[in-house]
């Protein structure tokens, strides 16, 4: 019997997936439950596991390639005499005829494997985490997988591994993937000079390049977006407590992010309409509050980890949650509900000396801070002289059908009030 293995849908937003490694190879065995293909949805990779046991007759989608959500990307058969077949059948691969939904998608692709893992090179579900290219060179070299410890984000089983136990010298290689940016409000000017910008990819002039996938969902999302009609609101917040507090802080590990997610969030307690999204004629307001972060890529693109129920957690444990989701967002190891929860998103250029700007609102979110570089200026004191104070610009994009001026005023004042007098209760 010839099985159709589809494109699975691994997020609700996703409707094309790309082919970034198979696993196995036409006329290997195929075992159910076993990864046979990553996938690459619109931000991130995810091990696909098969539903069906037999033979991997043929790939119909070669690695590199995209298809469509339900789309037909390999065959697999139950017996060794009907890999022929299927191969001669795989030359003319069918299109679906009409669209398919989601749970028809998957119906022969099991759920993505979890990749995230704290337990050696285990992942939750006890699977062994393992990029694509360390899979393949442990096939080359037979190295058993079970046998290794991953030294990769959350023990993920990485290239360099496989070699050093393979008894080969670790080949060099030219890092892809640089550090995505975190945009931390600086606490001195010359933090500025020293930011972390991501590396242009190589532009050959004179040439179009095609959109990858992550810039291809970001340019849908924007899409969506211009039809919400926005508004902008802004207020300087002095951040000389806040800087204060970062100061005592940092050694712990805890971030100015980390800082900003946790004053955003304890502000939302008191003011529920900016968590809130519109839907269907209705305001929803969510259950949690979740602060997502927008996080540059390298090679195009953005991804918003999701800090969750951010107004519960204390100042290190977020800080900590952070840092595992940015090491995870530069693998692309993100599963689908840390980059698309989001209730309130936080846009931060201020690492770049930019001291104001406006930020797209994302779609089913009611409002995003776009937040300026804190900066000495100079103010008047309340007893009528000058002064200088650092102080930094937050505008403020809502969604106009639930989120009035009143609304933004109110919330932008409380959130000043919390950093420049009470910074300090942010660590309680």
């Amino acid at each position: 019997m010839i099985n159709e293995v589809f494109m699975p849908a691994l997020s609700s937003t996703m409707t094309e997936g790309k082919i970034v490694a198979w696993v196995k190879s036409p006329g290997d065995k195929v075992e159910k439950g076993e990864t046979v293909v990553v996938v690459e949805s619109d931000k991130a990779d995810m091990d696909v596991e098969s539903f069906y046991e037999g033979y991997l007759a043929a790939i119909v989608v070669a690695a590199g390639e995209t298809a469509p959500v339900g789309a037909a990307i390999a065959l697999v058969v139950e017996t060794e005499a009907e890999i022929a077949t299927a191969q001669q059948q795989a030359t003319v691969p069918a299109k679906p005829d009409v669209a398919v939904t989601p749970s028809v998608a998957t119906a022969a692709i099991a759920a993505p494997i979890a990749t995230s893992s704290s337990n050696g090179g285990s992942a939750g579900n006890g699977r062994l985490t393992v990029s694509p290219r360390a899979r393949k060179l442990a096939k080359d070299l037979k190295v058993d997988l079970n046998t290794l410890k991953g030294s990769g984000p959350h023990g993920r089983i990485i290239a360099e591994d496989v070699e050093a136990a393979g008894g080969i010298a670790a080949t060099p290689t030219v890092v892809t993937t640089a550090p995505a940016v975190v945009a931390p409000v600086p606490v001195a000017a010359a933090s500025t000079k020293t930011a972390t910008v991501p590396a242009p990819a190589t532009v050959v002039l004179g040439q179009q390049v095609p959109l990858n996938t992550l810039q291809n969902a970001v340019v849908r999302n924007m899409m969506v977006s211009l039809e919400v009609p926005t508004f902008h609101v802004s207020y300087k917040i002095t951040t000389d407590n806040l800087d204060k507090l970062y100061k005592q802080v940092k050694s712990k590990g805890v971030t100015m992010t980390a800082l900003l997610a946790k004053a955003v969030a304890v502000t939302l307690q008191k003011h529920p309409i900016v968590n809130a999204n519109y839907v269907n004629q209705s305001i929803n307001y969510p259950a949690a509050i979740n602060v997502a972060i927008a996080v540059a890529m390298e090679d195009g693109g953005l991804i918003t980890p999701v800090l969750q129920k951010a107004d519960q957690m204390d100042l290190y444990s977020l800080s900590r949650t952070w840092k595992d989701l940015v090491d995870r967002a530069r693998t692309k190891q993100l599963q689908p509900d840390e980059y698309s929860t989001g209730t309130i998103a936080i846009s931060n250029l201020g690492m770049f000396g930019v001291d104001r700007f406006d930020a797209i609102l994302p779609p089913g979110m009611g409002a995003i801070l776009a937040i300026g570089a804190s900066l000495p200026t100079v103010v008047a004191t309340d007893d009528g002289l000058l002064g200088v104070k650092r102080q930094m610009q937050v505008n403020m994009t809502c969604d106009h059908r639930i989120i009035y001026g009143a609304n933004a005023a109110a919330f932008l004042k409380d959130l000043a009030k919390l950093i420049e007098t009470d910074a300090q209760s942010l660590t309680l």
